[in-house]
């Protein structure tokens, strides 16, 4: 009686193809290639939430590079009931709060309020905007007006008039009734919905730009890839069990 060869052991995924808590579990063991795949996996993550703390992307990609070693030689602490994402996103913030620390620079913790002081109605940042200060403002300001001005030219016909008037031109509800010969409730009508059709299509466009907003990806990921493979291989930097 024939028997049915055995059927080989199926071989362990691939790194990209591993959960983030397979991939924890090899880097543990001093996997190296599973380390590199946890961070090409959660470098914008981790990118943007260290440069909304320190503000310079020099500055980021160093404490990137340090987050990720604290994070090699403390992977064997993970714990699988937890999502490696945040576990990840802890250290990196202790780096960026760290490196504030370290330079004598005023920390708000993350989970406390607003900076003392600080007016939401009149904010100190506001200065900030003033384009005779920064220039690189008065080029933001001309995107800005380009970009309202496509806005305007999709209003519908009846509506983008009564909106150049009031808003632009800044006439008064009886100007702008007198002069396009309508009736001073049109115009109210007309005008309010001109502006809610602006601000749909203008949340739609930052919506948009917030989700490409300090994209980490090509050159710059590798380049931290890199240099932290690089610390790993020079034997100094080992996961403690």
């Amino acid at each position: 009686m024939s028997h049915a060869a055995p059927s080989p052991l199926a071989a362990p995924a691939s790194p990209a193809q591993s959960s983030d808590r397979e991939l924890a579990a090899r880097a543990a063991q001093g996997d190296a290639p599973a380390f590199e795949c946890i961070m090409r996996r959660h470098n914008q993550l981790l990118f943007r939430t260290a440069r909304s703390i320190l503000k310079s992307d020099e500055e980021t990609e160093d404490a990137l590079q340090d987050a990720y070693l604290r994070a090699w030689r403390a992977i064997g602490s993970f714990r699988d009931d937890a999502q490696l994402s945040t576990w990840l996103v802890r250290i990196v913030i202790n780096e960026a709060l760290g490196r504030l620390r370290r330079r004598g620079a005023q920390v708000i913790p993350l989970d406390g309020a607003a900076a003392p002081g600080f007016d939401e109605d009149e904010p100190e940042w506001a200065a900030a905007d003033d384009p005779d200060k920064q220039p690189e403002r008065h080029a933001m300001r001309e995107e800005l007006r380009r970009l309202m001005e496509r806005r305007i030219d999709r209003l519908p016909d009846a509506y983008r008039t009564v909106f150049m008037l009031r808003a632009v031109e800044e006439m008064s509800v009886e100007e702008t009734a007198a002069a396009l010969a309508l009736p001073e409730a049109t115009v109210r009508t007309r005008f309010f919905r001109a502006r809610s059709l602006l601000r749909e299509g203008l949340s739609r466009d930052i919506d948009v730009a917030v989700g490409d907003a300090f994209s980490f990806d090509g050159a710059r990921c590798d380049r931290i890839v890199a240099r932290v493979l690089a610390s790993l291989a020079d034997g100094r930097e080992s996961p403690r069990p």
